[in-house]
């Protein structure tokens, strides 16, 4: 990577813009008692510094006024008009923000520039217009910086209505389906659950997914690599081809068949072939491909990706300053300031010269895309990574690392890379090795995740076509197709992104929801359905399958946009979608049979504490043993998921807790006297082989398996299972963890 941008040269930077600041900044004095309202204090504390005197900035917290939890709120036979009130715990600031601005001379409303904001500044304007005269105006910007703010406060304008109406179409569309929905799964299910329109179709991805996970049956096939020798240099390469066709090998007896033909024929290079390709630099992050980057690169949720870009774009203190340090990170497009670019550009002129495009490269913005908003990126190019080393966290520099990167790569040259085909050919088999290399950096130089890399072919010898060589080793190796992969952060942002389904703003809300819920768990940082939620979404899909669709809630996406571009009328959008939506709901309320009977389950367990039988109950976390004495009996046990494997041993393998962190693991009741654990889940299926139970496993390199849990048992074992068996052994010999039962 290029030397980083000194102390100095950022100075240097900020003493250039001084004049155009300077110039702002004496128009800005003349406004005097001036009340900014922002939405959070960390952004109030950064743009007060930048306004200073005159300028008194205070945060809303988010939302002031909004619908009530307690009630749908909304007035069905008035056209759906919201029935607002002052959120609980929040009426104490509205006050106080109504007392500044009675004693304001201007009032600039300063939330978010995106729906929810907008409608944020609409109830603080009818909140406060009654509270004094001065005038309340909007304003709006895409990066926290001196001269975003002072610009955006010289140029104040007015509420777009039409952004406001689109939001309380949002809402009043989404307390709709929730208000009706959640007292039906009350009804039908289990009190206490809720449902909504965004959430039920995630749920529904996922659910669907985890049945074409538990449904897929691996196949065996196998896979030949030999080692190759020109001199001292050896080398591997892969059987591709046998007697002109596809090497397909689906039993260890077929490839020592193929072994045992060509073991002893002529080894010759037969094909050497070269191919150069140009590959271009990726345009600036929008919100779902950074959670989704950030995810596969940094092992960030969703959640966690939001929260900390949050605090890059309110604003960081560097030294004595406090810097805003990149753009707005709830977007859907790659646009970029003409600003920007020229300030991308002169840095790259400075730094990387050979790798500055002649002209700037613009990215198409996609069809589906607002375009409120450019790209995120930094708002200083010149605050390299490497200078804010010491003032940011560990998890802000990563991920203002990729942000920076992923920027200032997208303005250089295309790298180039050379990949190295040889094919080499014994007897009526084809191997086929590969190796690459970089020759021109371009934009890679940026990245270090990429210039790390070696930048040479490895330990590929130079071959010719018709050269002998010498075939040293043969290995054969068994593998396992993979079934579909469950969904990530990563996947199911990419994918809902793809399909239409919400909004820059909700695919973090979205997984979180589920989480929260416990219709979701997070395993191995898959996103993997609960007995709960795939029960729930069976019913809503069965019962609603027009609402709980992927079409449907894209088309509510669109139906919004609309609204926003005075297209639409907003109630008009709700009026036609509730009539027949109520209807329905009323029908299934009637038609659909309780299911909270069967919930409850006899079994032959005996209460340990009071002698009466236990019962199968669904909670919150899933199915769980109680006493049938309640309430007189509190006594609960985790459900057997799996008969104890250790010989002799009659217990059961139950979900137990570590004491510290709560991490789960799998142990036998008998414990202490059985101290058989395992960190794989048990599933309901046992070995055919051995008996012992099979559990669900996930690498890299297999994806999601089963596996057999005995160390001495091959039933789908492979190479990397081995800490598996290392554990159970382990486990047999040492005491388990402390543990709460779950």
């Amino acid at each position: 990577m290029a030397e980083t941008t000194t102390t100095t040269d950022i100075a240097a930077e900020k003493k250039a813009a001084a004049p155009a600041a300077k110039k702002t900044a004496s128009k800005i004095r003349k406004a005097q008692s001036t009340l900014v309202i922002v939405e959070s204090p960390a952004k109030a504390h950064t743009i007060e510094k930048y306004l200073g005197p005159g300028y008194t900035v205070k945060a809303s917290m988010g939302h002031l006024i909004d619908l009530p939890k307690s009630r749908l709120a909304i007035d069905v036979e008035h056209d759906f008009q919201p029935e607002y009130i002052t959120v609980r715990g929040r009426a104490k600031l509205l006050k106080e923000l109504q007392h500044d601005a009675k004693k304001a001379d201007k009032v600039l409303l300063a939330s978010d520039n995106d729906r929810e904001g907008e409608a944020i500044a609409w109830h603080l304007n009818n909140a406060l217009k009654t509270r004094t005269t001065a005038p309340i105006n909007r304003i709006v910007f895409n990066e926290i910086t001196p001269i975003a703010i002072k610009e955006a406060v010289l140029h104040p304008g007015n509420i777009i209505e039409s952004k406001v109406n689109a939001q309380k179409a949002r809402r009043v569309l989404d307390r709709l389906v929730g208000y009706n929905l959640s007292p039906l799964l009350w009804s039908k299910v289990k009190n206490g659950l809720s449902a909504g329109r965004v959430q039920s179709v995630a749920l529904r991805l996922i659910s669907e997914r985890e049945d074409e996970v538990e449904h897929f049956m691996p196949e065996e096939y196998w896979s030949l690599d030999a080692d190759f020798a020109k001199g001292k240099t050896i080398f591997t390469a892969q059987l591709v081809l046998y007697k002109g066709e596809k090497a397909e090998l689906k039993s260890e007896q077929s490839v020592n068949d193929i072994i045992n033909l060509i073991k002893s024929s002529e080894c010759a290079v037969t094909s050497v072939k070269d191919t150069d390709k140009s590959v271009r630099p990726k345009p600036p992050f929008t919100t779902s491909k950074l959670q989704q980057a950030a995810a596969n690169r940094l092992g960030y949720t969703s959640r966690k990706t939001m929260q900390i870009a949050q605090q890059l774009y309110e604003g960081v203190n560097i030294g004595t300053s406090r810097v805003g340090l990149i753009t707005y990170m709830r977007t859907d497009s790659v646009r970029i300031s003409q600003t920007a670019l020229s300030d991308v550009r002169d840095w790259l002129s400075k730094n990387h010269p050979d790798d500055l495009p002649p002209e700037a490269i613009k990215y198409e913005v996609g069809k589906e895309a607002q375009d409120a908003h450019e790209g995120i990126r930094p708002t200083y190019v010149s605050y390299t990574p490497d200078s804010l080393k010491e003032y940011l966290t560990r998890d802000q520099l990563r991920l203002y690392t990729i942000i920076w990167e992923r920027f200032v790569s997208s303005q250089m040259n295309n790298a180039k890379t050379r990949t190295t085909s040889v094919e080499i050919t014994a007897g009526d088999a084809v191997f086929r090795v590969s190796a690459g290399k970089i020759v021109e950096k371009g934009f890679y130089d940026v990245i270090k995740l990429l210039s790390s890399k070696e930048d040479k072919t490895g330990n590929l010898p130079s071959l010719k076509e018709g050269e002998k060589i010498e075939c040293r080793k043969f290995y054969p190796e068994q593998h396992f197709t993979q079934g579909p992969a469950r969904y990530t952060d990563a996947s199911i942002v990419r994918t809902l992104e793809e399909k239409g389904i919400g909004r820059p703003s909700t695919y973090a809300p979205i997984i979180s929801v589920l989480l929260d819920r416990y219709y979701v768990t997070r395993t191995n940082k898959q996103l993997v359905p609960t007995q709960l939620g795939r029960m729930i979404c069976k019913i809503l899909v069965e019962s609603f399958p027009d609402v709980i669709n992927e079409h449907f809630t894209a088309q509510v996406e669109n139906d919004l946009d609309k609204v926003e571009q005075d297209q639409l009328i907003w109630n008009t959008m709700i009026g036609d979608f509730y009539a027949p939506f109520k209807k329905r709901v009323d029908e299934v309320m009637t038609t659909q049979e309780s299911i909270k009977g069967f919930l409850d389950e006899p079994t032959n367990k005996i209460c340990e504490k009071c002698g009466k039988p236990m019962i199968k109950k669904l909670g919150r976390f899933g199915y769980f043993l109680a006493c049938s004495g309640f309430p007189e009996c509190h006594n609960t046990r985790s459900i057997p998921l799996a008969k104890c494997p250790m010989p002799g041993c009659n217990g059961e393998i139950v979900a137990r807790k570590t004491k510290g962190r709560g991490k789960e693991f799998y142990g036998c009741t008998n414990y202490p006297k059985c101290n058989f654990i395992t960190h794989f889940k048990p599933i309901d299926q046992y070995c055919p082989k051995c008996g012992w139970f099979l559990v669900e496993k996930f690498d890299k390199k297999n994806g999601t398996y089963k596996s057999c849990i005995n160390p001495d048992c091959d039933y789908l074992h492979s190479a990397d299972d081995a800490v598996a068996a290392d554990e159970t052994t382990a486990a047999q010999e040492n005491t388990a963890p402390d543990d709460d039962q779950a």
